[in-house]
C-alpha cells in the first residue's frame, strides 16, 4: 500500500470516549488529583500519525503490510489493535522507539479492519485515533467442504476436508491447518492428516466418545494460503455419535462379537475369506448399508465360468470397504459358519443374523477382523482405515508436526468389487 498524505478514512468508537469518562471516574474515586494521567481525556491523536490506509473510495492491497508511524517528533505509539470483521486480529510489531508499527502477518482479503492506534505526547499525555478500511477481493479462492454429511455416525467416523485447489508446500499446509477448527464435546485430543494435496482426515487419538457432539468449522476466510490464493467461506459442520459400538471378527475361531459400550451384547458364527481370498485384517469403518447387492465374481477378476466364478443376489449387506467387502447374509454357507473359511473375502453370516447386524449398526461404526492370513487394512484408499495408524505416525501427517513430510504421497481410491 502506497502511504497516503491525506487524513485516512475515519470512524472514531464512541467506545473510547466512554473507557477515557470510566477511567477518569475511577480515579476520581481514588482520590487522584486532576492532572493524573488517567484523568485526562485522550487527545484526538489524527495529527500525529499517518497511516498508509486507502483512500475513501478504495481498498487495500492485502499483500502490503500495514503501517502506522508518528509524525514529526512529538510523542510515541504505545499500542494498535487492528481487527477484521471477523474478529481476527492482525499480527504486528511496535518498534522500540515506538515511532512505527508494522503488520507481521498477511492482511485477509475482502473484508474490512478496524485499527485503534494509542500514543502520548512528550508530556505524556494519552492520545487515540480509531480507523477503517477495507482490503480488495481475492481473484482466486481455496473452497473447503467438509464431511461425512450431518447427522449421526459410530465412534469410528473421520472427518474429511476437500480443497477446490492442491496445496503442496508445507507453510501452505500448516496455514490451511491452523483454521479448520475440530471442537467435541466431551473434548478430545485430535489432529489433520493430509491424505493428498487436496484431502486431509481428522481423527482423536482414540475413537470418539459415545453420544458426543462434534463441531467443524474453517477460519480460512480471506486468509492467505498462497501466492495467488485466499480462503474462502466454507459451511460449517454438526455432527454427533451414538453408543460406542465395536464389531470383532475373529477370523481364526470364525465367530463376530459385537459390543456396545463395553460391553457384549452378541456373538455370532461366521465365515471369512478362504486361503488366496482372505480378509483383510485391520480396523474398518462402516461405510454404507445396502439391504441388497447383486455380488459377482467377474467384478474381483474371477473369470465367468471358473470354478470360483458367482453371481449372487446378496441381502443385509454392511460395507467397510471401498473394495467390496461387506458383512453380509451368506445362506449358502451356514454349514461352514463357526467352523471354517469359505467367502471370497466377506465376513458371512446366517440371514436372520446379518439383519440384526444390518440394524444394530451405523455407519462409523468399527469393525475389526483378526487372525486372518490376509494383508493389513489400507489406512486411506478403501475405506477409513485411518485408526490402522499409531497416533504418532497420524501425527506426523500433519504439518504441523515437526518432521512432516511436506507432500505425502497420493493414494488412489480402490473400486467398487462386490465380493462374497
Amino acid at each position: 500500500m502506497e502511504r497516503m498524505n491525506h487524513t485516512p478514512r475515519i470512524r472514531t468508537a464512541v467506545s473510547c470516549t466512554l473507557l477515557a469518562v470510566t477511567l477518569a471516574a475511577g480515579a476520581t474515586a481514588c482520590g487522584s488529583s486532576d492532572d493524573h494521567p488517567l484523568s485526562t481525556k485522550p487527545y484526538d491523536a489524527g495529527d500525529q500519525i499517518s497511516f498508509n490506509g486507502p483512500s475513501d473510495k478504495e481498498k487495500a492491497d492485502p499483500d502490503k503490510p500495514l503501517e502506522v508511524t508518528v509524525k514529526g517528533d512529538d510523542g510515541r505509539i504505545t499500542d494498535v489493535s487492528a481487527v477484521d470483521t471477523g474478529g481476527r486480529h492482525l499480527a504486528g510489531e511496535l518498534s522500540a522507539d515506538g515511532r512505527r508499527w508494522r503488520s507481521t502477518a498477511p492482511l485477509a482479503a475482502g473484508t474490512g479492519y478496524t485499527v485503534r492506534v494509542s500514543t502520548e505526547n512528550a508530556d505524556g499525555a494519552p492520545g487515540v485515533r480509531t480507523l477503517s478500511f477495507d482490503t480488495s477481493s481475492p481473484k482466486k479462492l481455496l473452497k473447503v467442504a467438509f464431511g461425512p454429511e450431518a447427522g449421526t455416525y459410530g465412534v469410528g467416523q473421520p472427518i474429511t476436508a476437500e480443497l477446490s485447489a492442491p496445496i503442496t508446500d508445507k507453510a501452505s499446509r500448516a496455514t490451511v491447518e491452523r483454521a479448520l477448527k475440530v471442537r467435541s464435546t466431551p473434548a478430545t485430543t485430535g489432529s489433520w492428516y493430509w491424505v493428498d494435496d487436496k484431502k486431509l482426515h481428522y481423527r482423536p487419538k482414540e475413537y470418539w466418545p459415545a453420544n458426543a457432539t462434534i463441531e467443524v468449522r474453517s477460519n480460512l476466510a480471506g486468509i492467505k494460503v498462497t501466492n495467488a490464493l485466499y480462503g474462502a467461506e466454507a459451511k460449517p459442520l454438526e455432527l454427533t455419535t451414538g453408543d460406542r459400538i465395536e464389531a470383532i471378527t475373529d477370523a481364526a475361531n470364525h465367530s463376530l462379537t459385537v459390543y456396545r459400550n463395553g460391553e457384549v451384547i452378541n456373538t455370532i458364527p461366521v465365515t471369512t475369506g478362504k486361503p488366496g481370498f482372505s480378509t483383510r485384517n485391520g480396523v474398518k469403518v462402516v461405510l454404507a448399508k445396502e439391504q441388497f447387492v447383486r455380488m459377482r465374481g467377474e467384478s474381483i477378476g474371477i473369470a465367468a465360468g471358473s470354478s470360483e466364478s458367482y453371481d449372487l443376489p446378496v441381502y443385509w449387506a454392511t460395507r467397510v470397504t471401498w473394495s467390496g467387502e461387506y458383512v453380509h447374509a451368506a445362506p449358502w454357507s451356514t454349514g461352514s459358519q463357526g467352523n471354517a473359511n469359505v467367502s471370497h473375502g466377506c465376513t458371512g453370516m446366517s440371514t436372520s443374523n446379518a439383519e440384526w447386524f444390518f440394524d444394530t449398526v451405523r455407519e462409523g461404526d468399527i469393525v475389526k477382523v483378526v487372525g486372518s492370513q490376509g494383508e493389513d487394512m489400507d489406512p486411506f484408499g478403501n475405506g477409513f482405515g485411518d485408526w490402522n495408524l499409531s497416533w504418532e505416525k497420524w501425527q506426523q501427517g500433519s504439518a504441523l508436526h515437526e518432521g512432516a513430510p511436506d507432500s505425502p504421497q497420493t493414494l488412489q481410491t480402490a473400486r467398487l468389487r462386490p465380493h462374497v
